[in-house]
């Protein structure tokens, strides 16, 4: 596996034009990441972190300096717990995000005032290896809609990314069987003829979405769909950026992101 890894590695890096080297182009002087033309943000940067973590890639120490120094910027669950993340794959303790963390348990169970921040929330305790509360594991297994798939917030309706999100969440806390079998079978029928996966039915395939499907199947120690890896790799351009779709190329940085983690074949949260 580990070699495995380490030559996918090798073909994303390779050339001056591969995606890892595009992802590290990106990153500014501060120690940041920001998209062509824009301004460099934690959130963003946490992502590139962690698909070049994932890619075996080993960004610049500025990096986590520039992550650690706009903690206190951080207002957002998601936001706390993303690099809270990052910040733990680049091998520190974000003792202090943690703390935070840990403080948006609620007593239904939920962590913070989503289901996604609950999720994410799961995500960022696993990946700097502490357990899983039992109570906001409960709780997000309680918000599995009955088509199988999850949505962002309570009641809301389901989508791809949020389910692929999910089933890693709860495979990280060793949760197996019905609920893991049913969101796959949703995501399945998000999977198109072209090989992508969509958001939610009739929006077409996206790169983003199909990123996440790959990592939660292989979360769940699925095989990947067909033609899921080949829809990726026909969305990676010249500069070795990826599309969000065919259709569209936006936001290549966090496109490219979250697709360095799907085609390292590497779920989150990343060991």
């Amino acid at each position: 596996m580990r070699l495995a890894v380490a030559l996918v590695g090798l073909f994303l890096a390779a050339g001056g034009s591969g995606s890892v080297g595009y992802l590290q182009s990106r990153q500014l002087s501060s120690g940041g990441f920001a998209e062509p033309g824009g301004t460099a943000a934690p959130q963003l940067s946490a992502w590139a972190l962690l698909g070049l973590r994932a890619a075996g890639a080993k960004p610049r120490p500025v990096a986590l300096d520039y992550l650690v120094a706009h903690e206190a910027e951080l207002t957002e669950a998601t936001d706390v717990e993303l690099v809270a993340m990052a910040e733990s794959a680049m091998g520190r303790r974000p003792a202090a995000l943690l703390a935070r963390v840990r403080r948006f348990e609620r007593a239904t169970g939920a962590i913070g005032p989503t289901v996604n921040s609950t999720v994410w929330g799961i995500l960022a305790l696993r990946q700097a290896g502490e357990r899983a509360p039992r109570a906001a594991v409960r709780f997000l297994l309680r918000q599995q809609n009955r088509s199988g798939g999850w949505s962002w917030f309570a009641g809301g309706r389901p989508d791809s990314n949020d389910t692929a999100a999910a089933v890693q969440a709860l495979r990280s806390a060793g949760v197996v069987g019905a609920p893991i079998r049913r969101s796959l079978r949703y995501l399945g029928r998000l999977h198109n003829p072209d090989g992508g996966f969509e958001l939610t039915l009739g929006r077409g395939s996206d790169s983003q979405s199909t990123a996440w499907a790959v990592q939660a199947y292989l979360a769940a120690g699925r095989r990947i769909p067909a033609g899921a890896i080949r829809y990726l790799e026909r969305m990676r351009r010249a500069d070795g950026s990826f599309r969000y779709s065919a259709r569209y190329a936006t936001t290549p940085v966090w496109v490219t992101s979250q697709v360095l983690p799907a085609l390292a074949r590497r779920p989150f949260p990343l060991r």
